[in-house]
């Protein structure tokens, strides 16, 4: 991790909160690879942004992402490329964000007294580096009083995708008592909030001492502070996964800003100032992203007639519009959005209906990408599966086996040198390989150019989940 460490705060830890799965950005986010690991915008995703902007302002030793155990190996790869050492602080199941940030503060206050904690949401866009990193270092001052910070943003618009903050009487310097919290409002309710001028959108951002916290909790969220101290023994420890297996099913699912903020009196609010966006639905890429003389956004293979004020994403295959006024044409390989810009709020409601429905583009994309690479399924039944695996040059998969399926590879283009059992040997171009079920194996690409093949799966269970790893190279899970 870059950036000088002159002036750090060595107590103060960010916790980054990344098990959200971002069904408003369907069909590009997926439950399985939500928003936090896209790249919407620049080169890095969402998730390594926000780290990169931590550097200089908080040890790296010092950053800890907080997600759930089906997202944990997604995590580590994706920030292996920006952290040397990624410490994830992982939940059984996802139980909001009152629980998350329990979770560290415990952890946090057991390891250091004088812990603060930044807690940051993995997926907001945020320009101004400098004003993030100066923001941070007032909010930090107050916290160190013993107040709650949270920061607000000054509106730009009427939203009624954020919730808002009534900033009340001013203390010093940009921080104003919170005089209450709002949800989501309506249209109307929005605009009199911007002409009424003490409204700030809610970003979701906080600061406060980790014991602070903790006395919160045990004053308005009683029944979770004594199932945190209960297992306070185990935190830090090898017993820190069973104990949390055991007592997590019982935690209510609460937000922090429901259970804590709400009722606080130690709430104060430090204006932001940077300009910020959580990039929450399709038609904030308005707020981020350029427009062209027709105020449309166009990302990918796009022609278009007569449109305008119009976002287009896509992937290889052509999006061709006529005619559209603000509207939403998101296009992958396997689901196509479109709507009006006023609607995409909606698209979470429709994310749910595709999971009644059993329709499995819910819950990933028919592209995964992975840090070798990626891989498509190309067709799917019962008892089999065909996947197209892309490997880039020096590239490996994981040392690993799988209980209920056997695999048939067929090298389609460059050399695989592959692991099977105590063999090792390499398969070419239009060769092909057979690996039985509890065989442990593995494909590696030693070459300077694509290796591409053909997956065959054959068995009673298809599932990812049926990867047993003896060794990785990315940090993933083994044993």
């Amino acid at each position: 991790m870059a950036g000088t460490k002159h002036g750090i705060n060595k107590d103060l830890y960010a916790v980054i909160m990344a098990g959200g799965k971002g069904t408003r950005f369907w069909p590009l986010s997926r439950e399985t690879f939500p928003k936090q690991f896209l790249k919407i915008v620049g080169e890095r995703t969402l998730i390594q942004e926000t780290i990169h902007r931590l550097y200089g302002e908080v040890k790296p030793s010092n950053i800890l992402i907080v997600t759930t155990a089906g997202q944990s190996d997604l995590v580590k790869w994706q920030l292996m490329e920006v952290l040397d050492d990624v410490k994830c602080v992982i939940e059984p199941e996802g139980k909001n964000t009152a629980a998350a940030i329990a979770l560290a503060a415990f952890k946090l206050h057991k390891k250091n007294p004088r812990a603060l904690m930044l807690v940051l949401p993995s997926d907001h866009y945020i320009t101004d580096t400098e004003g993030f990193r100066a923001t941070v270092r007032r909010a930090a001052e107050e916290a160190q009083k013993g107040n709650i910070v949270t920061l607000g943003i000054k509106p730009a618009r009427p939203e009624t995708g954020y919730g808002y903050i009534k900033a009340g009487s001013r203390l010093r310097g940009g921080v104003s008592r919170v005089q209450k919290f709002v949800e989501k409002p309506a249209m109307r309710t929005a605009r009199s909030f911007i002409k009424e001028g003490s409204y700030y959108w809610n970003s979701g951002m906080f600061l406060f001492k980790a014991s602070v916290i903790i006395e919160e909790l045990k004053k308005y969220m009683p029944g979770m502070h004594k199932a945190f101290s209960g297992i306070g023994a185990a935190l830090n420890t090898k017993k820190e996964d069973a104990a949390l297996a055991n007592m997590y099913g019982s935690l209510d699912s609460v937000s922090i800003d429901y259970g804590i903020m709400e009722k606080s009196k130690k709430v104060v609010m430090v204006a932001a100032g940077f300009p910020w966006s959580d990039i929450g639905s399709w038609s904030a890429l308005d707020e981020v992203l350029d427009r062209d003389t027709e105020g449309n956004i166009s990302l990918g293979n796009v022609v278009g007639i007569d449109c305008s004020d119009s976002i287009f994403f896509g992937g290889g295959r052509l999006i061709a519009a006529i005619g559209l006024k603000d509207m939403v044409v998101v296009d992958t390989s396997d689901a196509t959005l479109i709507a009006p810009k006023d609607q995409v709020q909606k698209v979470k409601d429709l994310v749910g209906r595709l999971k009644e429905e059993g329709k499995e583009e819910y819950l990933s994309p028919k592209v995964e990408d992975r840090p070798w690479g990626w891989f498509s399924v190309l067709e799917k039944g019962p008892n089999h599966q065909i996947k197209h695996i892309y490997l880039k040059p020096r590239a490996k998969l994981s040392l690993q086996m799988h209980n209920h399926r056997s695999e048939h590879w067929i090298v389609v283009a460059g050399t695989a040198k592959v692991t099977k059992g105590e063999e090792t040997f390499f398969v070419h171009k239009n060769e092909s390989t057979f690996i039985p079920a509890t065989v442990m194996h593995r494909l590696e690409n030693t070459g300077l150019v694509p290796l591409r093949i053909i997956e065959i799966q054959s068995g009673e269970y298809l599932g990812e989940d049926d990867i047993i790893r003896s060794d990785d190279s990315y940090g993933r899970k083994t044993g």
